[in-house]
């Protein structure tokens, strides 16, 4: 019998590599919601393809243009803030959560509420709102499988296994594209060049964030919400082949290690099939022919947003709320070409020495920070300079 299945951010990279299993496993699911930030063409176009119920446009405004798109097609369409988490909160087998940013975590809590299986792509919502998130899966019952390569790489490596056996958690970095740059040239990257990642292929905001090492950062903190087993039994090395996708030590000292192709359908797939597994088009890992997996200890002097990351979650309260919405407003004041490479955490790190808040402890609460937190973030931009 078919499985049913909402996606949240359906015209994204991960989105992309969603529905791609999807098209290869048509028989197994039927498409229940899929929603978009703005690009009302290109979702109708998918409502179309995989006949879903509903297609939503965070950005409103597109509305008018998504109802042409799907002009007797019989899908419903809606827009809006409120229609993306009345669209997350349809009763449905499994919820991909897969918008970038803070705005995924309105409607990814509006699929926790409802319970049944979230398969979390959006990690800013979960640094964001941890412990409000967390709570609201358990009393809900829901199921959270993570979709990071890395946490899910890690959730693979606990199968039959308890947290409390777990002596270190090891996340693999591929260190991005400027790993053996000097200080002197990292100044002087360009988008363009941070915008191509060695190894994956992913969407500008995660590419840039991987870029600064933010992204590891954000995974370090994903990380404690999702296994608890202790910050200071959380570690980032650098891996720049991105073979293995995280490791377990236990406290007997075995490690296990997830390998697999820099694909994310990978991870997806892991989730989509859970607790079984699924068939994906990738070319099999070809050890002998990749030759060498290497190691290194991360530089957080040339590359300081893992050791802000940690600081904040140290920190906790607001802290994670703040550091989120401060990089994303810096990521994209230098995709915009308003700040050089090196200056996204500094804006970062002056927003959290500029402003705190108290601990949040609802989502409201974390949108109220989050919102003040981008508008100290635009005022630290403005004594940051280009380069």
């Amino acid at each position: 019998m078919a499985r049913s299945l909402s996606l949240l951010g359906a015209t994204g990279s991960i989105g992309a590599s969603t529905l791609d299993l999807i098209r290869r496993n048509r028989e197994d699911w039927r498409v229940e919601a899929l929603t978009a930030n703005s690009s009302a063409v290109e979702l109708a176009k998918l409502a179309r393809e995989f006949d879903a119920k509903i297609a939503v446009v965070g950005d409103e405004s597109r509305l008018p243009e998504l109802r042409e798109a799907l002009a007797g097609s019989g899908i419903g369409a809606a827009g809006g803030a409120e229609a993306l988490c009345e669209a997350a909160a349809r009763p449905v087998d499994m919820t991909v959560s897969a918008i970038v940013g803070c705005a995924g975590l309105a409607p990814t809590m509006a699929a926790a509420a409802r319970g049944g299986t979230i398969a979390l792509a959006n990690k800013e919502a979960l640094v964001s709102s941890g412990e409000i998130l967390k709570s609201a899966v358990e009393r809900a019952g829901a199921t959270l499988l993570p979709t990071d390569s890395e946490h899910n790489a890690i959730f693979q490596c606990l199968a039959g296994n308890d947290v409390e056996r777990v002596r270190r958690i090891i996340l693999t970095a591929s260190g991005g594209p400027f790993r053996t740059l000097t200080a002197e040239e990292l100044g002087s990257v360009t988008r363009e060049q941070a915008l191509k990642h060695p190894n994956w292929a992913m969407g500008a905001k995660i590419t840039i964030d991987s870029a600064t090492m933010m992204n590891k950062g954000l995974e370090f903190i994903e990380a404690h919400h999702l296994f608890p087993v202790g910050l200071e039994n959380i570690e980032i090395i650098v891996h720049p082949q991105s073979i293995v996708h995280s490791m377990v030590e236990y406290r007997d000292r075995s490690v296990l290690a997830q390998l697999g192709p820099s694909d994310m359908r990978v991870p997806i797939a892991s989730c989509l099939a859970y607790p079984d597994r699924m068939e994906t088009p990738l070319v099999p890992l070809d050890l002998a022919a990749i030759g060498e997996l290497t190691f290194q200890a991360p530089d957080e002097e040339l590359f300081p947003a893992t050791r802000i990351c940690r600081e904040a979650i140290q920190a906790g309260g607001a802290a994670p709320a703040i550091l989120n919405a401060a990089n994303e407003v810096a990521v994209e004041a230098f995709l915009a070409g308003q700040i050089g490479f090196t200056r996204i955490t500094a804006v970062v790190e002056s927003t959290l020495a500029r402003y705190s808040a108290p601990t949040p402890h609802t989502v409201e609460d974390v949108l109220a920070i989050d919102g003040e937190a981008r508008l100290r973030a635009r005022d630290a931009l403005e004594s940051t300079p280009v380069v």
